[in-house]
């Protein structure tokens, strides 16, 4: 039986530093029941910035035995309120990552687990998949997504927490709740892209909330 990796970039959302510097994440969530993945539904936010390092990454590490697709090109005037410039970003980072993960040499690099599946920052990526940290690759995936998992050093002093019955926050919610109808609407969502992009510079809503 074919094994289905459905991968989906979606939902961006501006991000405050300060004042006056501001950039853009996108939500990923991944839907599998290959056996290449311990966890089988998750959603994580990455900036463009990081999947520069994801391909840096994946690279170097296939020692050039492996074709790597390219990501979509920087552009030094992309625009936050820009519409069209958002969509096609989207598009071609969801392409990247679908092309990646049609590789089983890329499929068994680590750091494409830990950049799709958790929520460690690039340089703890890179030594968590060396075996510098406290936690296993595996854990620090299963860890992602729970309510008291807000920081690489919450995973370093407790590897054993879970949802408590308190949990009431999104971070805590199943990812299946919100990916299952995602399949069914990505039609929609793709055609409300190309809708907004037509807009060009009309304004981006952010569904995410503040941070």
């Amino acid at each position: 039986m074919q094994q289905v990796i459905s991968v989906w970039v979606r939902d961006p959302c501006i991000r405050k530093n300060d004042f006056w510097h501001a950039y853009m994440d996108y939500e990923i969530c991944l839907h599998t029941d290959s056996l290449c993945f311990t966890k089988k539904i998750s959603i994580v936010r990455r900036r463009f910035s990081e999947f520069v390092w994801l391909r840096q990454k994946l690279q170097a590490n296939s020692q050039l035995m492996a074709q790597l697709p390219e990501l979509p090109p920087k552009n030094p005037f992309f625009n936050l309120n820009n519409g069209q410039q958002i969509t096609e970003r989207m598009k071609g980072l969801q392409r990247f990552l679908e092309q990646a993960l049609e590789s089983p040499l890329l499929l068994s690099d680590s750091c494409l687990h830990l950049f799709l599946q958790s929520q460690l920052s690039p340089s703890t990526m890179e030594a968590c998949a060396a075996g510098q940290t406290h936690y296993s690759v595996a854990q620090a995936v299963q860890r992602c997504g729970l309510r008291r998992f807000r920081s690489e050093e919450d995973l370093e002093k407790d590897l054993s927490m879970s949802c408590d019955s308190d949990s009431d926050s999104s971070e805590c919610l199943d990812p299946e709740l919100r990916i299952k109808d995602l399949a069914r609407n990505k039609a929609e969502t793709t055609a409300s892209l190309d809708l907004m992009g037509a807009g060009q510079e009309k304004p981006l809503s952010c569904s995410c909330g503040s941070t």
